[in-house]
């Protein structure tokens, strides 16, 4: 899963695989360490849980969960939507957030590609 900060927003981008994770077992998480302490790391997360609203966020320290609606992710998952998108009230303004397909690049190799969604556009000529 990759993860994107810019601003006030977050963009994960999630992998086939990482999709059959989500829908089998309701999470899939990452953790970025800075340094050898222990404590010295972000685990950034993707969670399906029974809600009404479609998208949602969650932190504590050294952890940030997006939370997606378990009808949403049903949906998604088996249509051609490329994300979820939505905003949060963070008090002194919204956090934007995107929850996208990770397609496959149109002009990277095969390695880069490895794990990807097939790219809409990789029929079309240019």
């Amino acid at each position: 899963m990759k993860l994107r900060i810019k601003g006030n927003s977050l963009r994960l981008r999630v992998s086939p695989s990482e999709m059959e994770r989500l829908m089998s077992a309701g999470r899939v998480e990452e953790i970025v360490r800075f340094a050898p302490d222990p404590g010295a790391k972000l685990t950034y997360a993707l969670e399906q849980a029974a809600s009404n609203q479609e998208i949602a966020v969650r932190y504590s320290p050294q952890e940030l969960t997006v939370v997606l609606s378990v009808e949403s992710v049903r949906e998604w998952a088996q249509s051609k939507l490329v994300g979820i998108y939505g905003a949060v009230d963070v008090g002194s303004g919204q956090l934007t957030l995107a929850v996208e397909k990770d397609f496959a690049c149109l002009d990277s190799s095969d390695t880069g590609n490895e794990d990807t969604f097939a790219n809409p556009n990789s029929a079309k000529v240019c």
